[in-house]
């Protein structure tokens, strides 16, 4: 903690917590809300979060001893043999059992999801057949929120605890295992998929095995058929966090818990061995995950290994890595504009998925045009005037990928093309060796010029003339610049080629002027070689006719290269190397799109505040208000002095200390713990009649309105344990200010996350003197901080957020100053008028599936639909850039109106939920992946020839320093290198066509159009998987939910279980109007039947369409009229 505050960023970080944190505990501490002080409590380490967490107490200083010297694996064995030990208390058996798996586990998962709070539901001893005593862990579905190593981790680790506890292992019975078997087939059929698929045999044996018994509480209300009412498996219905920690935990990740398991020598877990699963059967599973349920409306941009496919290029941008990737702005252009900055990309390989962002230094797409006519796309506004003539798509340009992204997912490195920093870098040797040589280049190249081009060969041009120089006077290979896809052809073609080159122009001309036969033009296409075409002739450029003359050498026929390849022919024939352009290609297709927008409960709701069934489908208090009697469901409290109901725990009125009442849920008689009629729990809620009008009226007049909003969103009832609502005046002041709240009472704004290490001020909208007052007073390269054009690297906790989010969170300053000001009585803290008042302020980061806020500052805005910030903020968030989206607010938000006394009263309800917060990061702390970016300004040459050979990304480690790399070395600095400048952040598409597409029918329209348009694409295979895996299911999923839905009442909004036999609500008497119309089950008939009729569908999916159509037809067919027919037969709906 004293080091990082001697960072002068982190100290103001902090500084400026503890003045909001200290602002905010005085406003609490005047009783108008559900605690006297801020709830989320502060947490600076895995430490204290741990002992803030889960316990036990005095557990933080332990943590920090054992960490510095053992690993956290170890580190996690030690506290819970040391808390069974009774180091830190006594406990009884069951007690101290449970205490060591929970504390283990939030050490294992850092202590930032709520696994160790909710999602192990009890710990218990219980009994074997043979009577002995074993270990039982309750898991609930919240578990799903650890990782899969960490849900594996806790098997061990419960194993530890029996060890120490003189307990028998577990033995399962047949039934159990059985049982376990069925449930979790079950589940993947009713509920979800896992991650891993093992075979019934394997989950069988695993059962058997086990030394703890994996129980749980039910997930889901789905039971089991066949193996019932086990005696020691309480329910007959599924329980998710059992078979998700036994499937995707131990068992999926098998290898690598075992990996663990030998280096803490621990013993009986040997049979997890034979799990691993051959590389070959992984991998091919790996590689086409990828294609698994293509949603319509979605495109495949590649199939897999697909030649003119995108091509990996290996790397990092600055707005690149941690699962991240890049691709030219203009590929982003000519594929119909789905592709956006923030848009989810389902990759072949490396990972599973990342999101996309525009780097414009890399291989841009090769197109074809409608009259034929070959071209390469160089910039985004030549693709936008262009994209409308494209005919087909040749080449989709690069996708640059990181090393450390093999590294992370352990997947081999795959041959890179030939690309222009590898180029750059074998210059710069030649120039070495003939520098140190004392000798002159034989070029006519000025040495000024060739020391340029070696050491930016990005940034720097170079002519044709130019690169056949160097490479015939050097040695070197071509210029990847003049390199075409000769890969893509065989050494025949190649011949071909050459001889219609001699035969129809002549050595002199400075263009090549071919017919344009068939086979001719399919080679050009393939070598995606930029040509004209014109009349009935293909007309070569000067620059690749200079390029075809001097490395074919068509004139010379006595000349008959030998050689296995195509490259191998090419490299004899010029008479020096000629490398691949492309070894391999990739697939790819479009995942989830972009996300930046506030975070709206269903419906959206200004107040945490019940309206029961007064309030109609709006769930208006305003309303409700009007009604003369109104009975919520609501806390017991009253304050003494005024005789009154007053849900918090200070009287506003007269300013006494407010008395909260338990009675029994039957019988109604007051208790304080059991009621002794009932003996049944108590409770601190009823319900109860409310004068909505006079306390609506009194939040009016305390928060200085004229006059109520006209419409303030409540809920329907409350599902927190005590039924407490939310001051009505914040609601007030926030439908005022139009802004919405989440479950826990603060204002959220979710954007997809994306990493960035450096940045502009001028593409940010920061200027260079709030630059520096921010701390940026000098660039990334240590000069002094003078023009918005230099870039600056990106302090660890700083974010650039969509300009939405910030319209979005002006909108929640301005209610926290009339909040202050009007509620609590004190003075204004924002004042802000405009989003770049925002600018400087802090604000709370958060993932769904985490308890643990990340606070960060705000110094810029982007036009994309993604929170730009450092990775480790990410990481501390335990997010990668795969997609996912988070919430951000603004931390006096989090500190004023967070409140644990809101959160739902179920298991799970703690998630999404700041409990705790994290003013500074520790980035030895964060989320391994982020360690595994490379910390480099270019990759060597080695490593390029490292990946011609498939290496392992392990065998590189050496040449390729990593960011684990400057943790071990104890820097502070975390300026991380990158290999591909980006001109603009915001340069490529920022909103993804699949947004702007008004219909489902037109997304599916384009996502065909581009299938046939792209050559890596087999567009009729499209139709079949978009068919088979969403339309043909949608159909009858829709046909289903008609035939089945229940009918609402459009007064009340409520669902009677059933069609009251009067045809009207039996609560107000309203209308009924169905839920699932006609329209809505058939939208996507048409474009079914137009895909079967326009591309070659198999039979079995044009029968099952017409099956469909069937049932539809006689789903809605009309009946007859006939006023003379009385009755209905069975015979009539036949």
């Amino acid at each position: 903690m004293e080091n990082r505050l001697s960072n002068p960023y982190a100290r103001r970080l902090h500084d400026e917590y503890n003045r909001q944190y200290s602002l905010a505990n005085l406003a609490r501490s005047k009783g108008l809300d559900p605690s006297a002080q801020v709830e989320s409590q502060t947490t600076y380490d895995l430490a204290e979060r741990v002992e803030k967490a889960v316990g036990p107490a005095g557990i933080a200083e332990r943590i920090r001893e054992l960490v510095k010297k053992i690993s956290r694996e170890e580190t996690a064995l030690k506290v819970s043999e040391e808390i069974v030990l009774g180091r830190f208390g006594s406990f009884e058996e069951e007690q101290a059992a449970e205490q060591a798996v929970r504390t283990a586990l939030a050490v294992l998962d850092e202590a930032v999801t709520v696994a160790p709070i909710q999602g192990i539901h009890d710990v218990r001893i219980r009994r074997n057949d043979d009577r002995t005593r074993h270990l039982a862990i309750y898991f609930a579905g919240p578990m799903r929120s650890a990782g899969g190593t960490e849900m594996g981790m806790t098997m061990i680790v419960g194993d530890h605890v029996r060890r120490r506890l003189n307990l028998q292992p577990y033995k399962a019975t047949e039934g159990e295992a059985r049982r376990f078997v069925e449930e979790l087939r079950i589940y993947e059929r009713a509920v979800a998929r896992f991650q891993y698929r093992h075979s019934d045999t394997v989950l069988h044996d695993a059962m058997l095995r086990l030394p703890v018994e994996p129980n749980g509480v039910e997930t889901d209300p789905v039971e089991v058929a066949v193996n019932r009412n086990i005696a020691r498996i309480e329910t007959n219905r599924v329980r998710g966090g059992a078979l998700r920690v036994i499937n995707d935990g131990l068992l999926g990740r098998s290898q690598k818990v075992l990996r663990i398991v030998e280096r803490l020598s621990l013993e009986g877990w040997d049979w997890l061995r034979p799990l691993k699963t051959t590389s070959a059967e992984g991998e091919e599973a790996k590689e086409f995950m990828f294609m698994e349920d293509v949603v319509g409306g979605r495109p495949i941009f590649a199939f897999p290994g697909a030649q003119g496919g995108f091509r990996i290029r290996y790397g990092r941008a600055r707005n690149t890595g941690l699962a991240s990737v890049g691709v030219h702005p203009a590929t982003m252009e000519i594929l119909g504009g789905f592709l956006a900055v923030g848009v989810q990309m389902r990759t072949e390989r490396p990972g599973k998925a990342g999101i996309v962002t525009a780097v414009d230094s890399i291989e841009p797409p090769v197109v074809r045009m409608m009259d034929g006519s070959v071209v390469r796309i160089d910039n985004p506004s030549e693709a936008r005037a262009v994209k409308d003539r494209i005919d087909r798509i040749l080449f989709l340009g690069d996708l640059i990928v990181g090393y450390g992204e093999f590294l992370e997912n352990n997947r081999p490195l795959i041959p890179s093309g030939f690309v222009e920093e590898w180029w750059g870098q074998l210059l710069a040797e030649k120039l070495k060796t003939f520098e140190a040589a004392s000798m002159i280049p034989p070029l006519s190249i000025p040495q000024e010029r060739l020391h340029g081009l070696a050491a930016n060969p990005l940034s720097t041009q170079i002519s044709a003339k130019d690169a056949l120089e160097i490479s015939r006077r050097l040695g070197i290979p071509l210029h990847p610049l003049y390199t075409f896809f000769w890969d893509a052809i065989k050494p025949n073609e190649l011949q071909y080629l050459r001889e219609r080159i001699l035969e129809f122009s002549e050595p002199s001309e400075e263009t090549i002027l071919l017919p344009n036969d068939t086979m001719l033009k399919s080679l050009l296409e393939r070598l995606c070689l930029p040509h004209r075409v014109q009349n009935d002739s293909i007309k070569i450029r000067e620059d690749e006719t200079l390029i075809l003359r001097t490395i074919l050498k068509p004139e010379n026929r006595q000349l008959v290269p030998e050689g296995s390849s195509t490259l191998e022919h090419l490299s004899l024939l010029a008479g020096f190397p000629v490398k691949s352009k492309a070894p391999n290609y990739v697939g790819a297709r479009m995942g989830r799109p972009e996300k930046a927008k506030e975070r709206v409960m269903t419906p959206k709701v200004h107040c945490l505040f019940p309206t029961g069934q007064f309030g109609g489908m709006r769930r208006d208090i305003v309303e409700a208000s009007r009604k003369l009697a109104v009975s919520l469901e609501v806390v017991d409290r009253v304050c003494p002095s005024c005789d009154a109901w007053e849900p918090r725990i200070r009287c506003p009125t007269c300013g006494s200390l407010t008395v909260e009442h338990k009675s029994c849920p039957r019988c109604g008689l007051p208790g304080l713990v059991l009621c002794k009629n009932c003996n049944v729990e108590t409770v601190s809620y009823k319900s109860k009649p409310v004068d909505l009008k006079q306390v609506l009226e009194a939040a009016v007049n305390r928060v200085g309105l004229a006059k109520s909003p006209d419409i303030v969103k409540g809920t329907k009832g409350l599902l927190n344990k005590t039924k407490t609502p939310e001051p009505l005046e914040k609601g007030l002041l926030r439908a005022k200010t139009d802004v919405s709240i989440f479950k826990d009472g603060t204002i959220r704004f979710d954007a997809t996350n994306a990493i960035l290490s450096q940045f502009r001020p001028s593409e940010v909208s920061l200027s260079v003197e709030k630059a520096r007052v921010l701390g940026y007073e000098k660039d990334m390269e240590g000069k002094p901080l003078e023009s918005p054009s230099q870039l600056c690297a990106l302090e660890l906790q700083d974010l650039v957020v969509p300009e939405a989010c910030a319209q979005y969170l002006l909108k929640a300053s301005k209610f926290l100053d009339d909040l202050l000001s009007s509620y609590y009585g004190l003075e204004k803290f924002y004042n802000a008028s405009k989003k770049e008042d925002l600018i400087g302020r802090l604000v709370v980061g958060l993932s769904p599936h985490t308890s643990v806020g990340v606070v960060g500052r705000i110094v810029g805005f982007t036009k994309a639909s993604v929170c730009y910030a450092h990775p480790f903020w990410h990481a501390a968030k335990r997010r990668d850039c795969d997609g996912d989206e988070d919430s951000v607010s603004l931390l006096l938000d989090v500190l004023l109106n967070f409140s644990r006394e809101f959160m739902p009263d179920r298991i799970g309800g703690l998630m999404d939920a700041p409990l705790l917060l994290s003013p500074l990061l520790n980035p030895s702390e964060v989320a391994r992946q982020a360690l595994n970016i490379e910390n480099v300004s270019q990759l060597p040459v080695e490593f390029y020839e490292k990946t011609l050979q498939g290496a392992h990304p392990s065998e590189v480690e050496s040449l390729v320093p990593t960011l684990n790399t400057t943790i071990e070395s104890g820097s502070d600095r975390w300026n991380i290198g990158f290999t591909h400048p980006t001109a603009d952040l915001d340069d490529g598409k920022l909103i993804s066509s699949y947004k702007e597409l008004p219909t489902m029918l037109d997304k599916v329209k384009e996502q065909l159009h581009l299938a046939d348009q792209i050559v890596a694409v087999k567009a009729e295979e499209v139709a079949v998987k978009v068919l088979s895996t969403h339309i043909l299911r949608d159909l009858v999923g829709n046909l289903r939910t008609f035939t089945s839905q229940r009918v609402r009442c459009t007064k009340c909004g409520s669902k009677p279980r059933r069609v009251p036999l009067g045809g009207t609500c039996h609560r107000c008497g309203g209308k009924l109007a169905a839920t699932v119309f006609r329209g809505g089950v058939e939208k996507y008939l048409d474009v079914a039947t137009e895909m079967v009729e326009r591309y070659n569908i198999r039979d079995y999916y044009r029968q099952r369409l017409e099956l469909i159509k069937v049932e539809l037809a006689e789903t809605f067919k009309a009946l007859p009229v006939d006023k003379e027919q009385q009755k209905l037969f069975v015979a009539d709906f036949a």
